[in-house]
């Protein structure tokens, strides 16, 4: 519901800002079609543009010379009418062998036929013919008229197809009986080929299309409308291409604006249905719409009525905010919405709106994950690159451009992309910890090996510190192996085990080789306790140092729900193998499972990691096999289910892990052991010397 509200919102809000009068082409003239005009209109500068009422005058008066196309003949009329004149012919030989009838009926009856007006003599004449001469005219008359419905007849040319009969008839036939055979035959000829409107419409529009736009030029100061003169549609149009002049806004205005602006709408709506990740983030969502009625309202504050201004508003900052803040797909929706939306009903409306989504797309596609600041710059300088592309393309080939005013727009694009991405850096700033978004910007910042967390973990745990720079590096590698943000699963893997710092000696990386290990003296219970601590640990340092959410996940979720092996197995021992004795709550980590890639990545690798330490395989396939039954585990466990990861990915992560691990767990020589009168021998041995001094 809230949703709709919010949808129904947007909608009335950017259809009134589009109508609002402060959002319109102010009119300097108030003319329609069939005023006089009260003065000389002069061009103010020289313009070059297309006539849309000219061009589609010429198409319309082109389509209308067009003739009505008829479709070919039918073969299948003639079929027919040759069938009619063969029933016709049975019907006149039954008529012919009625011998009850007298010759005064049967010419009655011929007379009555419905297909064959014969006259009375023309009946009583085929009456009295013998049987051979009936024989000849039946043939002919199939003939005749199979050879004259072989040709295209249409409506308006069938008496003439009907007078060519007599030239048709065989010279072998008497005049008396040719004239039957005409007469008969003529009664079943029809059109056979008729008017086709598609046909008809297809040469039109062919037609129409062949026509070439109309250019109208005007030179600066040359009359557009002279005084007295009654305003045309080519006049009007003229007028609004030098914005001399903008009809009130009608109802066909308003009609427009809510068109477009419903259209674009319902476009986003049918974007959500497929992101619905996206429509449960509601604080996100009530973000962009307020970013997007924003700007807006500032570029129909701004870019209206003004020659340079527009090209310089960065709109394309709102499609890198919502790029840097949400995700790609959502910066390409959301951008052409405003890109459109922005440049409506503008007098260069069409290539203003090519200027800003094609901006507006350079930049979201430059910019991707940004995992640094520079790429930010890089996008402002896709968005200046395809901006000026835009200006290069509409405005060189015209007439009217002239250099100083082509470098101009130039000059504004590139301000218009660096705008837009220092924009985009300093809103993300304010507008990510709101939202509870990690911006790369932030996760720079968390890098930082002076940030005071990481110095705490530094400090106190030493080695839990060397343990996740390993676990950050190897995540990192399968991060971009698949396509994750390597970015933030390098930080991510850095502060997942925070939590150890606050009680260090607990966990076997900060333990001093040789040193009691204060498990040996808890329960396995009590052990796992502070085992299963560090998660919770870890969760209240994030807090009190303000790590983004983002972070926090990988805290809370690279040990997803599973349990502590070896305390549970220790426990199970205790209870003499009786499963009911032993409350695996007790041991299992709260979770959540993991419910993105990147912190998947970091279960994946902390697990390898820790198996590969304590069971040192000396082989790669050993490796290979120790991996994958980390992988396999986790995954028979469940807790791969919500992360999105395919097949093809875990085996990516797979051969990264072991390449990673093989290279920070490999073999070391074992030197051997000098004797003290060896090791004096060495040191009495003078440096050696080389001849290059910087050595």
């Amino acid at each position: 519901m809230f949703l709709a509200v919010m949808w129904v919102a947007c909608v009335l809000l950017s259809f009134f800002i589009l109508v609002m009068p402060f959002s319109s082409v102010q009119a300097n003239l108030r003319l329609q079609v069939g005023d006089v005009a009260g003065q000389d209109i002069l061009a103010p500068q020289t313009l070059s543009y297309q006539s849309e009422v000219l061009t589609l005058q010429q198409r319309q008066e082109s389509a209308n010379a067009v003739a009505p196309v008829y479709g070919p003949a039918d073969a299948e009329v003639a079929r027919e009418q040759l069938d009619h004149l063969r029933i016709a012919l049975n019907f006149i030989n039954t008529i012919r062998q009625d011998s009850y009838a007298s010759l005064e009926q049967k010419i009655n009856d011929l007379s009555a036929m419905q297909n064959v007006n014969l006259s009375q003599e023309s009946a009583q004449a085929i009456l009295l013919l013998d049987e051979a001469a009936w024989q000849n005219i039946q043939q002919e008359t199939i003939v005749v008229l199979e050879q004259v419905m072989r040709n295209t007849i249409r409506q308006n040319r069938l008496e003439e197809a009907k007078q060519s009969i007599p030239a048709l008839v065989s010279l072998s036939i008497p005049q008396e009986q040719a004239e039957l055979v005409a007469e008969l035959a003529a009664a079943f000829v029809v059109p056979n080929s008729f008017y086709s409107d598609s046909l008809t419409q297809a040469a039109q529009e062919e037609a129409s299309a062949a026509v070439q736009p109309v250019v109208r030029t005007f030179l600066s100061n040359e009359v557009i409308v002279q005084r007295g003169e009654v305003i045309g549609e080519e006049d009007l149009e003229a007028l609004q291409e030098f914005g001399l002049v903008q009809p009130e806004a009608g109802w066909q205005d308003y009609v427009a604006a809510a068109a477009i602006t419903l259209a674009v709408f319902a476009l986003v709506v049918l974007y959500l249905r497929y992101r619905p990740r996206l429509i449960e983030d509601l604080r996100g969502l009530v973000l962009v719409a307020v970013l997007f009625v924003l700007f807006l309202v500032a570029a129909r504050l701004t870019i209206v009525d003004r020659t340079v201004v527009p090209y310089i508003f960065p709109i394309a900052g709102f499609g890198l905010l919502v790029a840097s803040l949400f995700s790609t797909q959502a910066a390409i929706v959301f951008g052409f919405v405003l890109s459109v939306l922005a440049a409506y009903n503008l007098p260069n409306a069409f290539d203003l709106t090519l200027y800003y989504l094609l901006g507006t797309l350079f930049g979201i596609l430059f910019l991707r994950r940004a995992q640094r600041v520079m790429a930010y710059f890089w996008a402002g300088a896709a968005v200046s690159v395809a901006s000026a592309a835009v200006i290069i393309a509409y405005r060189l080939p015209l007439a009217s451009t002239d250099l100083l005013g082509l470098l101009t727009l130039i000059g504004a694009a590139i301000l218009n992309g660096f705008a837009a991405a220092s924009l985009t850096i300093v809103l993300q700033l304010f507008l990510a910890q709101w939202l509870g978004l990690t911006t790369t910007i932030q996760l720079l910042e968390l890098a930082r090996p002076d940030h005071p967390l990481l110095q705490f973990i530094l400090r106190n745990a030493p080695g839990t510190y060397q343990h996740s720079l390993l676990i950050a590096n190897l995540s990192e590698q399968a991060a971009e192996a698949i396509g994750a943000d390597a970015l933030l699963t390098r930080i991510g893997s850095l502060y997942h085990d925070a939590g150890k710092a606050r009680q260090p000696h607990y966990f076997i990386e900060n333990q001093v080789p040789g040193s009691t290990n204060p498990h040996d003296s808890l329960s396995p219970k009590e052990s796992a306790k502070m085992i299963l601590q560090h998660v919770p640990d870890g969760l209240q340092l994030a807090s009190k140092h303000h790590l983004p959410k983002r972070i926090i996940d990988f805290i809370a979720e690279h040990h997803g729900t599973l349990f502590t092996r070896y305390q549970y197995a220790k426990a199970l021992e205790a209870a003499g193998g009786n499963e009911k004795k032993v409350n695996i709550a007790d041991y299992q980590y709260q979770g959540p499972r993991p419910q993105s890639r990147e912190t998947a990545l970091v279960m994946l690798a902390d697990g390898c990691e820790a198996r590969t330490r304590a069971e040192r395989p000396k082989t790669r396939e050993e490796l290979r096999a120790l991996v994958k039954n980390v992988i396999d585990s986790r995954m028979a466990q469940g807790q791969l289910d919500d992360t999105g990861l395919t097949m093809h990915d875990l085996k990516l992560i797979l051969e990264t892990y072991v390449s990673g691990l093989r290279g920070v767990y490999h073999p070391r020589l074992i030197y051997p052991e000098l004797d003290e009168q060896t090791m004096g021998a060495l040191d009495a041995q003078p440096a050696l010397k080389t001849t290059n001094p910087k050595q």
